[in-house]
């Protein structure tokens, strides 16, 4: 429950973050997108709520964090995140994934990923930075599949510089505006909604298959 309320009040937690460490917030900002892309182990951190909640604290006027320096820090997170993530993959392969009652190492969390990537090829790589979940396996079964990394690296970095500039800017552009900043707790779930969007179609899809298949 104190994670969830860590994600509903973000900007909350961040200001109070910004106050205790003040540069140093960087560094944990850096921390945790580079862990929510780059282990299989964390995909419960924030990611698409973070980035909007960054952003609407930089738009505070006299703001210690700069917009440049966000997107910077977390640009490289993400890219050096994902850099990992597939690294490990790449080595370590599926065998961690046998368990059908782990919450992380289940299987089926393998299973939705590979659907992305029958539907969208390589460029899931690109698509899966705006899907939770998704996000921290696409580049682990990228691994696996022995992607080329050049391929890999170019979606890589494209999707990151995307990713975490769109919602940055979204957050410093929208995240002052009245109706945003006094209900920010139902922003924050909208985000979280419509990023778990197209996971929930997957699902269903897929298990739309086997019942018309019956």
């Amino acid at each position: 429950m104190e994670l969830v309320d860590i994600v509903l009040h973000l900007d909350v937690h961040l200001l109070q973050l910004v106050h205790d460490y003040g540069a140093w917030v960087y560094a944990i900002l850096f921390a945790i997108i580079f862990s929510e892309t780059g282990f299989v182990v964390t995909p419960f951190l924030p990611g698409d709520s973070l980035l909007f909640a960054v952003g609407a604290i930089a738009s505070i006027p006299g703001s210690p964090l700069s917009l440049l320096w966000l997107c910077a820090v977390l640009i490289a997170a993400a890219v050096l995140g994902d850099a990992a993530n597939y690294a490990i993959g790449h080595y370590v392969g599926p065998a961690v994934f046998t368990s059908e009652r782990s919450r992380i190492f289940n299987p089926q969390h393998l299973v939705r990923t590979h659907l992305f990537y029958e539907r969208y090829g390589r460029k899931t790589i690109f698509l899966a930075r705006f899907v939770p979940i998704v996000r921290t396996f696409a580049p682990f079964v990228a691994g696996i599949g022995r992607m080329s990394y050049g391929v890999f690296a170019l979606w890589n970095v494209t999707g990151a510089i995307t990713w975490v500039i769109g919602l940055v800017l979204a957050g410093y552009f929208f995240g002052q505006i009245p109706i945003v900043k006094n209900n920010f707790e139902t922003v924050i779930l909208a985000i979280v909604a419509i990023s778990l969007a197209p996971i929930a179609i997957e699902f269903l899809r897929a298990r739309r298959r086997p019942a018309a298949a019956a």
